[in-house]
């Protein structure tokens, strides 16, 4: 009787936990890849041959992890809003102050909007995917504006933030946020953690009601809950 032992040993096929890993790798190469050329080329200009060819495989390879280009459009929206959610649930179960809170948040987010799944929150059009998936992208974007809004509410309430229209002020903020997606570089003369630092002082300075060197000793440093993904140095 042949020994089960060795005969599995001598298989030709890898453990399923092994194939699934390698499969999720394989995965996460392509969005890895498929974000760069979308937000070189933008999205409409960029195929997946492109994507295809500078991973060395065939086009049609890429169906093996994908069903179309918009679905891998989509996933790389999850992945940005994935870090987004993360560093949120991070600042929730802090005990900072409403100003506290808000200056965690700009300066997390910063950081993210300088990474290629961050960009893809605000360099790519919602009504380019599946009806079904737009809409996620619309809430999730709903659910960042209201936590803007929700942090300088809790500042005002305990004096930490001046008076002030909680919408306005959180658009105001979200906005130039927003904008690093479009014109950050990696490789520049400032890297994603300075810009988010002077940014976190910079759009917080005027709803601050004490001074900003007060505040700023009771702001907890901007949380770093995501791992980043390999090759990711947006």
């Amino acid at each position: 009787m042949t020994d089960e032992r060795t005969a599995n040993d001598q298989s030709p096929w890898m453990p399923f936990e092994n194939r699934r890993r390698a499969r999720d790798e394989k995965r996460e190469a392509v969005l890895r890849m498929a974000v760069q050329v979308f937000l070189e080329q933008g999205y409409h200009r960029a195929t997946l041959n492109e994507v295809a060819e500078r991973l060395n495989i065939t086009k049609p390879a890429l169906y093996n992890y994908f069903r179309s280009k918009d679905e891998i459009l989509f996933e790389c929206w999850a992945l940005g809003q994935e870090q987004v959610d993360d560093l949120i649930a991070v600042i929730n179960r802090s005990r900072q102050s409403g100003l506290g809170k808000l200056r965690a948040l700009v300066h997390a987010y910063a950081e993210t909007m300088a990474t290629d799944f961050g960009a893809s929150l605000v360099r790519f059009d919602p009504r380019d995917l599946k009806p079904h998936n737009a809409e996620k992208v619309r809430a999730a974007k709903r659910g960042i504006d209201l936590t803007f809004r929700r942090y300088i509410a809790e500042g005002i309430a305990d004096g930490s933030i001046k008076p002030c229209d909680p919408k306005l002020a959180a658009f105001a903020i979200a906005g130039s946020l927003n904008w690093i997606g479009h014109w950050y570089q990696r490789g520049g003369s400032l890297t994603p953690d300075a810009i988010a630092d002077e940014f976190a002082i910079r759009l917080t300075d005027g709803l601050a009601r004490r001074s900003v060197k007060k505040a700023s000793a009771e702001a907890a440093p901007a949380p770093r809950t995501r791992k980043p993904t390999k090759g990711e140095n947006r």
